[in-house]
């Protein structure tokens, strides 16, 4: 599975479940974007790197889940490389519990401190124009999370991160995880202007052309907006709604999915009340929902 496959003289990405970007600093320097879910991936991206003769000189996270910064503690602690991510990702990528809790809303039980939502901690700077590695590009992708970003290498080719995510994906999880949804919509739109060789997202094929697959995504947004305000014609509490939406898409609701899709429900609340469109009430001790 963790396949290295090169695309462009001085780019390359490995083929895994998160795909993790090469940039080719000179003949033996790398950077990696993104370092994969857990210690794990890091062995296996180690042996890649070291296969090559390759030294890794550091990780540029395009954000702080997981599934993306889990290798980093095993990588930096046995090759010495320095870790970077975007704002508000460097902390929680440094202080990784901060994750489940941010998700949970409150301190995260036991069958929420596991390796798909709390990654190791590793030593992570705030990534900045100043320390970028020469011939990479970032660019903020704001929506999945925080101050999410991705990269274009001096050879044309986007590392889009999480701003889309695979057909298959879509249609099976239908409720993909966004933290903030008026970004994600203005990232789609931005990202169809991109000009480049090759676009890379991390749960999705590479592609020439990323514009059917953000329209895609775009339109299975504006599915569950029209989804929330129909279910909330009549006034429904948070978990009443949160049941509803699970049910339509017949979800099957665990600790790991009640805590991603409840968080992105969350968003949808907060986007279309701060449209309009839904109306926020307090009664008998309830906040409940009401299409406007």
């Amino acid at each position: 599975m963790y396949e290295l496959k090169q695309v462009a003289p001085r780019t390359y990405y490995i083929q895994c479940p998160a795909k993790i970007g090469v940039w080719k600093l000179s003949d033996t320097d790398t950077v990696l974007i993104d370092s994969g879910n857990d210690k794990d991936a890091g062995r296996k991206v180690q042996k890649l790197v070291e296969a090559q003769g390759w030294t890794l000189r550091c990780i540029l996270n395009t954000h702080a889940n997981a599934d993306h910064n889990g290798g980093n503690n095993l990588l930096q602690s046995r090759l010495g490389a320095r870790v970077y991510a975007p704002g508000i990702d460097a902390a929680i990528t440094s202080y990784p519990i901060l994750e489940p809790a941010f998700l949970y809303g409150g301190y995260p039980c036991k069958e929420l401190r596991n390796k798909f939502l709390l990654a190791q901690p590793s030593a992570c700077q705030p990534l900045t124009a100043e320390n970028l590695p020469e011939g990479l590009e970032m660019l903020p992708l704001p929506g999945h999370f925080f101050d999410m970003c991705g990269f274009k290498t001096a050879d044309g080719i986007w590392f889009l991160a999480d701003c889309l995510s695979g057909a298959n994906i879509v249609e099976k999880y239908h409720v993909n995880f966004i933290y903030d949804v008026a970004g994600y919509l203005q990232t789609l739109d931005r990202i169809e202007t991109l000009e480049g060789r090759l676009f890379i997202p991390a749960h999705a094929e590479p592609t020439e052309d990323i514009r059917p697959l953000a329209e895609l995504n775009r339109a299975k947004v504006l599915e569950i907006c029209e989804l929330v305000l129909d279910l909330c014609r009549e006034p429904l509490c948070f978990e009443e709604l949160l049941q509803k939406i699970f049910q339509h898409y017949q979800l099957t609701m665990d600790f790991n999915q009640y805590v991603l899709v409840g968080s992105t429900v969350r968003s949808y609340l907060s986007y279309l009340h701060d449209k309009g469109s839904l109306s926020a009430e307090f009664s008998e001790c309830r906040l409940l929902w009401r299409k406007a």
